[in-house]
């Protein structure tokens, strides 16, 4: 397979200088308008196709280039495509400025976004939306032209199938650390519909304590919350053998963690890299009980009848509040797991 950039290197010979200029910025690919304005003639452009040293990608765009388009020879012939003020958006946005995965990357449509009211024509593997305030969402200098990383994460969330995906952008976005909460509120009030506005910006408060997924804001909201366990400190940095990392639930006072673990499985540095942790925690005395997404989502009551019969083996004097009659955390604390003794005061915090 030829790379893209390679083949450009020995295709572009001979051809105007701004022209060879908008294919270097462009990866390679060029319109038809762009070629004519910067000096190139209709023969020789249609000479270059007929040839087969350049391919249309498009209606009206082209790679210079006769080997198979790299990722981002085919992202700017979706942009250059749908129209001058078109940009990058939703996913393939999110793609670009790190909200995605590698293994979710380059899987589906690129996603374009172009002014409400403009007719564009249907382009192979490209998904159109169309927007009234695309001037407002797109990133003023990052090429190709793509919304702002706080438009997509919004664009995304009011999309998403689910509100629980919803809010699962906006707390991957802060979670990263790629934007903040108070970034995406201002970008949430700068739009007059958004799709789960409330339920958005209470997502967005919770990014603020330190909820960092969708796994840890159903663990905060249906687990902690909703049966009254005490409140536990998000995300607490920690340094195992000179190396930093964040728990994601301590219980302070109680010298309890709670892990939440949202994949099925770890690579096996980050298994041991765990394992390390939980054995640390272990020697100052701290006990870690860790949760996946089924937990969490199918079965909360369960796991909060757990964690309130561990904290009370450990010197919690509440009990578990029941969501209903036939809750499972109401029964906690009516018996301390065998084998679990309690610790001496610990350092005070909250509860």
């Amino acid at each position: 397979m030829e790379d893209g950039a390679a083949t450009l290197r020995c295709m572009t010979g001979h051809l105007p200088r701004e022209c060879e200029q908008l294919l270097q910025l462009q990866a390679g690919v060029i319109t038809r308008a762009q070629a004519l304005g910067a000096g190139m003639s209709r023969h020789a452009l249609q000479a270059k196709v007929d040839s087969g040293r350049w391919r249309r990608l498009h209606h009206g765009v082209y790679a210079a280039f006769s080997g198979r388009p790299d990722r981002a020879a085919m992202l700017w012939a979706a942009v250059l495509g749908a129209g001058p003020r078109a940009v990058l958006s939703h996913e393939t946005a999110a793609e670009l400025h790190g909200l995605l995965s590698a293994s979710a990357r380059q899987d589906g449509p690129i996603h374009v976004m172009v002014p409400r009211g403009n007719q564009v024509a249907a382009m192979r593997r490209v998904r159109l939306h169309y927007s009234q305030r695309l001037d407002a969402s797109r990133h003023p200098v990052l090429l190709p032209p793509v919304t702002r990383l706080e438009d997509t994460t919004l664009d995304l969330a009011g999309a998403a199938a689910t509100v629980t995906d919803g809010i699962g952008w906006i707390l991957r976005a802060c979670g990263t650390r790629r934007t903040t909460p108070d970034r995406l509120r201002q970008a949430m009030a700068a739009r007059l519909r958004l799709r789960w506005r409330s339920e958005l910006s209470t997502a967005l408060g919770d990014a603020r304590s330190g909820v960092h997924s969708a796994l840890e804001h159903a663990y905060l909201h249906c687990v902690e919350r909703l049966h009254g366990l005490p409140a536990g400190v998000r995300q607490r940095h920690v340094i195992v053998r000179n190396v930093s990392t964040y728990q994601d639930v301590r219980y302070e006072r109680y010298l309890l963690i709670v892990e939440l673990d949202g994949r099925a499985a770890h690579p096996e540095q980050e298994r041991w890299r765990d394992i390390r942790r939980d054995n640390a925690s272990a020697a100052a005395g701290c006990v870690t009980l860790r949760y996946s997404w089924s937990d969490v989502t199918q079965r909360p009551c369960e796991v909060a009848a757990e964690v309130g019969r561990v904290l009370r083996s450990r010197g919690w004097t509440g009990r578990p509040r029941p969501c209903g009659p036939d809750c499972a955390a109401g029964l906690a604390g009516r018996d301390q797991p065998a084998g679990i003794s309690r610790p001496g005061p610990g350092p005070a915090g909250p509860d």
